[in-house]
């Protein structure tokens, strides 16, 4: 289950930059494009897709905003290191949650206030910490044993 989980936020992390360059290139093939609409289309699932909040790669909008892209890099990178994540208690998961969602919830609280929208840089370095928590939530959750009924 662990690997499954390893290789689904690897992959889709991966596939944002991959999607993007498919995107990018004028004469690709159907299958790259079909590859790009895809990911594109399950990216405008969980995220607005602003362009000014999104990063650009090879002149291609990345398929969801910079946030949300720290956020996969995040779990992504938290989910590799899964094999050494202790079994977590239920306040101690809830309390790096909470810590984890501080710098997002601070780029947040700074833009609805200030009406100034921090570089997308800091919106993807925000979002790392709150999507590796998730990832290693996840990944103690997977491993934990299970109570018998």
């Amino acid at each position: 289950m662990r690997r499954a989980f390893v290789a689904a936020a690897a992959g889709w992390a991966s596939a944002l930059p991959l999607a993007a360059y498919a995107a990018s290139r004028p004469h690709a093939t159907s299958v790259p494009y079909t590859f790009a609409l895809a990911v594109y289309g399950l990216g405008r699932v969980v995220c607005h897709q602003l362009p000014a909040r999104s990063f650009s790669l090879w002149g291609a909008q990345m398929p969801v905003c910079a946030r949300c892209t720290g956020i996969y890099v995040g779990a992504a990178l938290a989910a590799a290191a899964s094999s050494v994540v202790p079994t977590l208690r239920d306040a101690a998961a809830r309390r790096m949650l909470v810590l984890a969602a501080l710098p997002t919830l601070a780029t947040l609280i700074y833009e609805w206030t200030t009406g100034v929208m921090p570089a997308n840089w800091i919106r993807a370095l925000a979002g790392l910490p709150l999507g590796a928590a998730i990832a290693v939530i996840v990944a103690a959750v997977r491993s934990a044993p299970r109570e018998p009924k």
